[in-house]
């Protein structure tokens, strides 16, 4: 492989304690009970690796926190054949209660140079990244599933998937401030992933999102990697783009359901207004009643993905947040699923006064032949 050398005064930096992290995100179910996952998991592991409720560690829950905090769950350590040699690395699964599991696979990363600190990152990126064929991801979310699937309502086989890779450095071998480590060090390689030389105009659209909050921090986002320096050593940057990943997640599945949904209900809609005789209000309020719930439950959980994380208080991990957002382009595609919604909302309105108008016109049919019928009975009886 080949080595991503940097410039010559990053050869002298070591990275002495950081790790390299790996996402991958499903949508497994409608929703997940986390206590009954919770109990289900303590079961199974009968208390050997028992889960917990995820709470940002550095920062107040009074600035920020999860609406619902999702569950943690150790998961047992794989050994990955890598390009540099087989390591070990640590894996978890994170719930959230709007469906989503998201799978970390995180490798420890100590004493290494910089360029081998990029070299670990690029490899772990072939064998387990986006488009590598490895199926420690499937053969992790196997082990996982039948142990808590008492917990999921309605689960689906939803193929949709989110990928993320994280480069996070704690400690160095001298202390750096943010503006000396980006003088030292080149991040451009590490986080477009290309040996060759990128432009200048290329250069600054990926390091446009960077973010610092004290002199000695660091985030740098891109669409499927980012850069963290965080001697503090929290993980709460790390856990708000795992947030925005699942938000992204979850967002596509139901812009995906709706795309599949709005053709069929136009032929249902077309179906139905074909109908004729004394069933057809019926077959109107069916119709109808099938649009309101769907409406009624994609609402919901959009609401639930959209209120997964409250921010009050802590303006760094705001901006970080809301950067997220809007570059994996969360807000661009709720707008569409709000927009398909509005369409099949208009759709159901539309049916439920056709429904009530072809009611009416029933009971005005059945008055007239009452009379009728009256009128009737009454020259019968003269």
């Amino acid at each position: 492989m080949d080595t991503l050398e940097l410039s010559s005064p990053s050869s002298t930096l070591r990275v002495e304690s950081g790790a390299i992290v790996a996402l991958r995100l499903f949508d497994v179910a409608y929703s997940i009970d986390l206590a009954a996952a919770e109990s289900a998991w303590a079961h199974h592991s009968q208390g050997a690796s028992s889960g917990r409720r995820s709470q940002l560690s550095g920062t107040p829950a009074k600035a920020i926190a999860f609406d619902v905090p999702p569950v943690l769950l150790p998961l047992p350590d794989v050994r990955l054949s890598l390009s540099i040699g087989d390591v070990d690395a640590q894996v978890s699964a994170r719930l959230y209660d709007f469906g989503v599991i998201a799978l970390a696979i995180r490798i420890t990363v100590s004493g290494q140079t910089w360029s081998t600190f990029n070299e670990w990152l690029e490899s772990v990126s072939q064998a387990i990244g986006v488009s590598a064929a490895s199926s420690v991801w499937d053969q992790t979310l196997a082990h996982l599933m039948p142990r808590i699937d008492s917990a999921l309502t309605r689960p689906n086989t939803s193929t949709i998937q989110e990928d993320y890779l994280l480069g996070i450095v704690h400690r160095w071998n001298e202390p750096l401030t943010s503006s000396q480590l980006l003088e030292r060090v080149d991040l451009v390689p590490m986080l477009s992933g290309e040996r060759r030389p990128l432009s200048d105009a290329a250069r600054r659209d990926l390091m446009r999102q960077r973010y610092s909050y004290y002199d000695d921090d660091l985030v740098v986002l891109t669409w499927d990697r980012a850069f963290i320096y965080e001697p503090r050593g929290d993980s709460d940057v790390a856990d708000v783009l795992e947030v925005a990943n699942a938000q992204l997640l979850e967002m596509r599945y139901y812009d995906e359901l709706l795309d599949d949904e709005l053709p069929r209900m136009n032929d249902l809609v077309d179906a139905t207004r074909g109908s004729i005789g004394i069933l057809a209000p019926r077959r109107f309020a069916h119709l109808a009643r099938r649009l309101y719930t769907l409406v009624a439950e994609v609402t919901e959980l959009t609401e639930k993905v959209d209120n997964a994380l409250q921010v009050t208080e802590d303006v760094y991990l705001a901006r970080i947040y809301s950067a997220a957002l809007e570059l994996f382009r969360v807000p661009t595609v709720s707008a569409a699923v709000d927009r398909k919604l509005s369409i099949i909302r208009d759709t159901y309105t539309a049916l439920y006064n056709e429904a009530s108008g072809a009611r009416g016109e029933l009971m005005e049919l059945a008055i007239v032949i009452l009379i009728v019928a009256e009128i009737v009975l009454a020259l019968l009886r003269h």
